[in-house]
């Protein structure tokens, strides 16, 4: 027995297993419409239709398909959809998938829940939650300087401008409230945390869930995260740190992950959260179980806010962590779903981490790089985690769509076609350009 599980027995630490996925992605809104449309290969980056792009050199994304926010909470619970960002709005559909695919019964859709919602926890990872410019524009207009339009005069903005916003406006925008609407509305009352650390938000929040279920503080857990960049604010601020493909034509191509051809990623939105549950309390349920989550590990770099470090250290580090924490060798892992930018840079650092933690043997392990499919979801890669627990209950390893010659000749194991296989160890990494890196382990139950 490894050192790991003598360590969990030691602690008395309880198996975690994914009881329910809820996935609202480019791709689809459903876990099984993004599964679906992910296997068929088509790619859900397209020329933006909610604001005009033409002012950006890059003018492709992932946006979620129309939805109607009321459709997703309680009748009598639409009235506060007026105070949800549509980062916000993702995670409450999300949530709502996940709760209807795990059988469990919450507050949302009957008045007797079938769970204690006080042992019950809640972890989702945000982002920068960008406002909306309509909102802005009459406060900004009354704080312009007088002799110079072009520049805020704060102390007009303190006076007259704030007056503009509405009393709740705040409300829209504090990236803690997504975990709010997602517990008031399934009435969770279990430990609750929002986790802001860029793209690694989902899986840290996902370890955080995981580590709580495993020591006894919480039996169930909802957990991942959920973003939207889909807006100019979102757009400028990755233009500015220079991640944007310009390849806009055609857009199914514009996110080449791993690929020579890569030159750089799309923004996108979505959300992926996962329903975790200790293993006897939902085999004694008898529920659907996806997956065993079996290993977590974080670790951070230091190098630069703009760029991750070319050698991948910390980045492999959390890799290899993550496989000692679930006690499963390199050797055994049938599946990684990697961060994949299609930032060729980025990409480089990763495959080199990827390689330090794997060695020869990463050749031989399938690739599913989604984001060439999806574009950058961002604080919303519990999409990745999601897919990977998927994978594992179908045993299919998805298709790597745009990556069709790996960069500088590197040998990867990805495919453009669906590939169907027993996938019993499925491993999710992300980084962040805040130097957070974060690895999922997930295992086939048995």
């Amino acid at each position: 027995m490894g050192g790991a599980c003598r360590v969990r027995r030691l602690f008395n630490m309880r198996r975690v297993v994914v009881t329910g996925v809820g996935i609202v992605s480019p791709l689809g809104i459903g876990a099984k419409a993004h599964w679906e449309a992910l296997l068929s290969g088509q790619s859900a980056v397209r020329r933006i239709t909610s604001y005009d792009p033409s002012g950006f050199a890059s003018q492709v994304a992932g946006e979620v398909p129309a939805y109607k926010i009321g459709d997703f909470v309680p009748k009598s619970y639409r009235k506060a959809t007026k105070v949800m960002a549509r980062d916000i709005e993702l995670a409450v559909i999300a949530a709502d998938d996940a709760f209807k695919d795990s059988g469990l019964k919450s507050a949302a859709y009957t008045e007797t829940p079938d769970f204690d919602g006080k042992r019950f926890g809640c972890n989702i990872g945000a982002g920068l939650i960008s406002c909306e410019l309509n909102e802005l524009t009459t406060a900004l207009t009354t704080s312009r300087e007088d002799a110079n339009p072009n520049r805020l005069d704060l102390k007009k903005w303190g006076r007259d401008g704030m007056n503009q916003l509405t009393p709740l406006w705040l409300l829209k925008y504090l990236p803690n409230m997504l975990a709010c609407h997602v517990t008031i509305v399934h009435q969770l009352k279990g430990p609750s945390n929002t986790i802001t650390c860029a793209d690694a938000s989902s899986h840290l929040a996902i370890g955080e869930a995981f580590r709580t279920i495993q020591r006894g503080a919480a039996d169930l857990a909802i957990c991942g995260g959920a973003e939207s960049k889909v807006n100019p604010m979102g757009h400028m601020r990755q233009t500015l740190v220079k991640r944007l493909t310009e390849r806009n034509e055609p857009p199914g191509e514009a996110v080449r992950p791993f690929d020579v051809e890569a030159s750089g990623t799309a923004i996108a939105e979505g959300g992926g959260l996962l329903i975790l549950e200790e293993y006897e309390r939902a085999k004694a349920r008898g529920a659907k179980i996806y997956a065993e989550l079996v290993g977590f590990a974080a670790s951070q770099d230091t190098h630069s806010i703009t760029q991750p470090c070319p050698t991948g250290h910390a980045y492999g580090k959390a890799y290899a962590k993550a496989l000692a924490d679930a006690n499963v060798p390199p050797a055994a892992v049938n599946l990684i779903v990697p961060n994949g930018l299609g930032i060729a840079s980025h990409d480089r650092a990763e495959l080199t981490g990827l390689l330090s933690a794997f060695g020869g043997g990463l050749a031989r392990i399938p690739f599913a790089p989604i984001k060439g499919q999806t574009g950058n979801i961002a604080a919303g890669s519990g999409v990745d985690a999601a897919t990977a627990v998927l994978a594992v209950a179908h045993g299919t390893v998805p298709p790597a769509v745009n990556t069709r010659k790996v960069i500088d000749g590197q040998s990867l194991n990805v495919s453009a076609a669906v590939r169907e296989m027993k996938i019993d160890v499925a491993v999710s990494g992300v980084y962040s350009l805040g130097g957070q890196n974060a690895v999922l382990v997930f295992r086939k139950t048995t």
